[in-house]
């Protein structure tokens, strides 16, 4: 990462999370299945082993436009991750969540999804932040649904949703 992300603040916050940058060895410590008293008994997800694993191949995903651990300010656990798929392609960035089973049903996800858009549409490289969700996942369209998304287009096993920057270039 330039020495230009270093102004970024590392952590989004709102009313009851903190969406902080994964460090290395928080990574490794999902990967090496090592426990840490600062997770959810149900922490890590699948969807958590999986971004963990490739922190490698995309070393941007660490830093402070990647992805995230999501702390429930309440108890200051780990329940959950949200990310961005850095780089944005044509200012398109990808985001993607997970909040572990034991916090569903909370409105953590819209939450989440909602103040890393937000953050994410400050950045002058990215007018639009999309998600892919698929039909089979009626949950997922309902967090974006209610994080501010809208439906972009539709296959046929997936939902595209976008939010945007009002008055950016949408291509």
């Amino acid at each position: 990462m330039s020495s230009s992300s270093s102004h970024v603040p590392a952590d989004v916050v709102t009313k009851r999370l903190v969406l902080r940058p994964w460090t290395t060895g928080e990574a490794l410590a999902v990967l090496d299945d090592t426990r840490s008293p600062h997770w959810a008994d149900d922490f890590p997800a699948e969807g958590d082993r999986v971004v963990a694993g490739l922190f490698e191949q995309y070393p941007d995903w660490l830093g402070p436009y990647g992805h995230r651990l999501v702390f429930e300010r309440a108890s200051g656990l780990v329940v959950g991750s949200i990310g961005l798929f850095w780089p944005p392609t044509e200012g398109v960035l990808e985001i993607g969540y997970g909040i572990v089973i034991s916090r569903r049903g909370r409105g953590y996800a819209p939450e989440a999804a909602k103040a890393l858009a937000d953050f994410a549409l400050t950045l002058p490289a990215v007018h639009t932040v999309s998600a892919d969700v698929e039909l089979s996942n009626p949950a997922s369209v309902r967090v974006l649904e209610k994080a501010g998304f809208s439906r972009w287009t539709a296959g046929e096993n997936v939902v595209k949703f976008r939010i945007s920057s009002p008055g950016r270039d949408l291509r």
